[in-house]
């Protein structure tokens, strides 16, 4: 569900719940992918036979693949209306409590933590949780902080 807001409104967004995204699976095509761009082919990622007799049973997605999902899950919890620029500008602290076997479904949470004014807009800090369903722990825990301008 996509919370949908104007940039006036972002000053008083401090403590919101954004809710869940919708789940998306995680396949051994997006880790082939992400294993070319980034030069790391690491046999965890990539050989699906040699990963069944790993220590996860199974390939697994790289943690900066499956943080880099946020992305693509932040647009679907926030829309600012009114706005001119929208930047993502950083993390604070990101944690990999567990791994994403390929073929998992994630979805992700977000509370916006805090909102500062900055020079022409706002940031806000927002506290984001990529869950795995069915999952004991979830894959990522996340501070992103985005950057709005009217």
């Amino acid at each position: 569900m996509t919370t949908t807001i104007t940039y006036e409104q972002l000053a008083d967004l401090a403590g919101t719940d954004l809710g869940y995204t919708d789940y998306r699976t995680v396949t051994q095509d997006q880790v082939n992918l992400f294993a070319d761009a980034t030069d790391d082919h690491q046999w965890i990622h990539v050989d699906p036979e040699r990963a069944k007799n790993g220590p996860f049973g199974a390939p697994i997605a790289h943690g900066f693949l499956t943080l880099s999902l946020a992305v693509p899950f932040w647009t679907e919890l926030l829309d600012v209306k009114g706005v001119t620029t929208k930047v993502n500008y950083g993390l604070d602290k990101v944690r990999f409590p567990a791994p994403v076997k390929v073929g998992s479904r994630v979805r992700m949470t977000a509370t916006v933590a805090e909102v500062v004014e900055v020079t022409g807009g706002y940031q806000i800090a927002v506290d984001q949780t990529i869950e795995i369903d069915g999952g004991t722990k979830p894959a990522v825990v996340a501070r992103g902080l985005y950057r709005f301008y009217a």
